[in-house]
């Protein structure tokens, strides 16, 4: 059942993670809008076939939302974010993974998490790291299961972005895990990491 709110949700990438978070958070009651780097016009089809009144727009116009979830592919993020405005304290829920298509191997980051990595793509937002660890499939499927609740882990050095960002998962149907900062976090979520396409449920006491 939705609930309204008037906490906007901007999405830049308009893939199959994108479309499955999109698909959830309108559910709930979230007012979204969804971008790529083709233009509104392009998603046309997609807002359509998405339903719940989940509108299109332009990269800078999802940018300025409450939360903004980032779902590029790695090799197109940094133009993706190339010339925003300010983010001024914003959340961003960074749902990437540093994978390179079509080779499908990762990214050569040194000793860098990809978070942190993406945390200087959006300076001076206030970054979570979630959403990235489900297969875009098990993601857009309903939250609850087997009597309980799928599981998403997320870390983040903000406590007040990660309560929010807990409330938003809470408010979707599933079960969050916070994993603690970014850095330690981070490397349990990313490619490579222990919890990425694990699907767990958490079950009720």
């Amino acid at each position: 059942m939705s609930t309204s709110t008037t906490t906007s949700i901007g999405i830049i990438g308009a893939g199959n993670i994108a479309q499955g978070f999109a698909r959830h958070v309108a559910k709930a009651g979230y007012p979204v809008m969804i971008s790529n780097s083709r233009g509104p016009e392009s998603l046309a089809d997609l807002v359509t076939s998405l339903g719940n009144d989940i509108k299109a727009g332009t990269v800078t116009d999802a940018a300025q939302a409450d939360i903004v979830l980032l779902a590029l592919p790695w090799q197109h993020l940094s133009e993706g974010l190339a010339g925003l405005p300010a983010w001024n304290g914003r959340i961003v829920i960074d749902a990437t993974n540093f994978i390179v298509f079509p080779e499908f191997k990762p990214a050569d980051l040194g000793d860098r998490t990809s978070s942190e990595v993406v945390a200087e793509l959006v300076p001076g937002a206030r970054l979570v790291k979630a959403f990235n660890t489900l297969d875009a499939a098990v993601l857009a499927a309903d939250p609850h299961q087997a009597g309980g609740q799928r599981v998403l882990f997320f870390s983040g050095d903000d406590k007040e972005a990660k309560e929010t960002v807990s409330q938003l998962i809470k408010a979707i149907g599933f079960a969050g895990i916070d994993l603690g900062g970014l850095v330690t976090g981070g490397k349990l979520q990313q490619f490579g990491g222990p919890l990425p396409t694990h699907n767990l449920i958490k079950l009720p006491k």
